[in-house]
């Protein structure tokens, strides 16, 4: 019996030892973190990309992408909170065409070409807001798609 009870000094040397392990792991745990932290995600600096504005009726979807397609920003005049009737507005499109840029900002581009569709009114305003921006517009192409009498039409509503 005398062999199976320690003393008090015995034992706490013991929990000294277990607490210096279980810090020791925890301290190597903490410099990793801290490493992880120091390293900066590189931004890619794209110079030159493609501004997809989509104007209907009843909104105003402007899009900016690379060269090769892939999605860099994005907004629309329903997502800034405009309402209704409103977002078909060039006041909206204006703004849509802000918030994207300050999305873009951070890539560094400089050159876009612009592919325009539909037929709404924030068209002109949309293109005009985005050179006011600082982008150059290298070209600007309308892509809205026009029937060749393949579908055929809805019969007339009659009232």
């Amino acid at each position: 019996m005398a062999d199976e009870i320690k003393t008090t000094e015995e034992v706490m040397a013991e929990v000294s030892l277990e607490t210096e392990v279980v810090g020791a792991a925890e301290a190597e745990q903490a410099t990793e973190a801290e490493t992880k932290k120091k390293k900066k995600k590189l931004k890619r600096q794209i110079l030159k990309g493609q501004a997809h504005i989509k104007c209907t009726y009843n909104n105003t979807m402007v899009m900016i992408s690379d060269a090769n397609g892939a999605m860099l920003g994005w907004s629309s005049s329903g997502l800034l909170g405009f309402k209704g009737a409103k977002k078909a507005t060039p006041y909206a499109a204006t703004q849509v065409v802000h918030d994207v840029s300050e999305k873009v900002k951070k890539y560094g581009m400089h050159e876009l070409d612009v592919f325009v569709r539909g037929v709404g009114s924030g068209r002109e305003s949309s293109i005009r807001s985005l050179a006011n921006k600082g982008f150059e517009l290298t070209a600007i192409k309308d892509v809205t798609p026009i029937p060749h009498n393949g579908c055929r039409a809805k019969k007339p509503r009659r009232v």
